[in-house]
């Protein structure tokens, strides 16, 4: 097998796992309420915005691992740095914003290190909004 036959056949296995990952998002944001910081919220209560945490950051994780092989069959490459490699999925209009998947990369970090409501409130917010705009926008592209 070629190197490119072989990598079109690794980055299409990739793309597969995107693509499940991002459902998975995507059905947590089909059950999940917004984060109210006047509740309380029980460790059970807690679960599907941990669910929800834990399935956005696996699929940012799993969404770089695609551009990473994509980018070797479109470049014969691979980027030195992230951020290199954003700029380049940028180009190809896989994603709106360098910054804001970098933003996207960090999010588990910052749920597990953020214990203020409000906080939490703002994480969630933006998953359920722009990020998890991007992870769709993702999907399309990939499925396109």
């Amino acid at each position: 097998m070629s190197v490119r036959k072989e990598q079109k056949v690794l980055t299409g296995a990739a793309s597969e796992k995107a693509l499940d990952a991002i459902a998975l998002v995507e059905a947590s944001l089909s059950d999940i309420k917004p984060y109210d910081v006047e509740k309380y919220y029980t460790p059970k209560d807690r679960e599907p915005y941990d669910a929800l945490n834990s399935r956005f950051s696996r699929a940012v994780e799993v969404c770089l691992k695609f551009f990473r092989s994509y980018e070797k069959l479109m470049y014969g490459e691979n980027s030195e740095t992230i951020r290199d490699l954003l700029h380049r999925m940028e180009k190809l209009d896989f994603i709106d914003s360098v910054e804001q998947w970098l933003e996207m990369r960090g999010i588990r970090n910052r749920i597990v290190h953020d214990y203020l409501p409000e906080d939490l409130k703002e994480i969630y917010d933006s998953i359920m909004g722009p990020l998890g705009k991007q992870l769709r926008k993702v999907k399309k592209k990939i499925k396109a």
